[in-house]
């Protein structure tokens, strides 16, 4: 099972800078070793205010008894709380998973899916198919990378390959779907440890 997981640390105020710099390499060899072990599968980081220390990471473990244990074998986990939201396979996640090139910008987009009282199931159902044709034909593109159901009913992750933001807004707004969707969308920031920039990424 897949998880999306927001680490935010908080470093203890006094705390030396030499101790800081420790427990952050030691962070960067234990994402070394799960990227290896196939848990880790990427690393981002999201817009961040001043002073802000947070990354969102998707990971692979049987359940969440597993994942804990994976997330408190981190030496940041002492300064780090982390928001755990499980993910699950949606109809229309790309089969193949060719690698990013390096450099291009990714995003995340949360979907909420609200169709109006009174819409014809007909007309759900062509725009649903279409929807799917869509998804197919923009991870073909090499825009759309994964999608995943979350728990919410009528809610979708995706994560996309796009130009830039404005770009990522055109795809977003070319689906099908999108006349009922709430969109959000995160632009995201490579992360130094990152397995996508080792190769060891799924797909790859």
């Amino acid at each position: 099972m897949e998880y999306l997981v927001t680490m935010t640390t908080n470093v203890p105020a006094g705390t030396s800078e030499e101790t800081v710099n420790e427990v952050r390499a030691r962070e960067a060899a234990r994402a070394r070793e799960l990227a290896a072990a196939g848990h880790l599968l990427r690393l981002w980081r999201p817009p961040l205010a001043p002073g802000e220390w947070r990354t969102l990471g998707l990971f692979a473990a049987d359940d969440t008894v597993e994942l804990e244990k994976i997330l408190a074998s981190m030496p940041l986990r002492i300064w780090r709380s982390d928001e755990v939201t499980p993910l699950s396979p949606h109809p229309n996640d790309p089969p193949h998973r060719g690698p990013v090139p390096r450099g291009t910008p990714e995003f995340l987009t949360t979907f909420i899916l609200a169709i109006p009282d009174g819409t014809p199931h007909e007309d759900v159902d062509a725009a649903t198919a279409r929807d799917a044709l869509t998804a197919r034909e923009l991870a073909g593109q090499g825009h759309l990378i994964r999608l995943w159901a979350l728990p919410e009913r009528g809610s979708a992750l995706g994560l996309w390959a796009a130009r830039d933001a404005a770009q990522m807004r055109t795809i977003a707004a070319s689906l099908p779907l999108s006349p009922w969707l709430t969109t959000r969308i995160t632009p995201l920031t490579p992360h130094p440890s990152d397995p996508a920039s080792t190769g060891r990424a799924e797909g790859k």
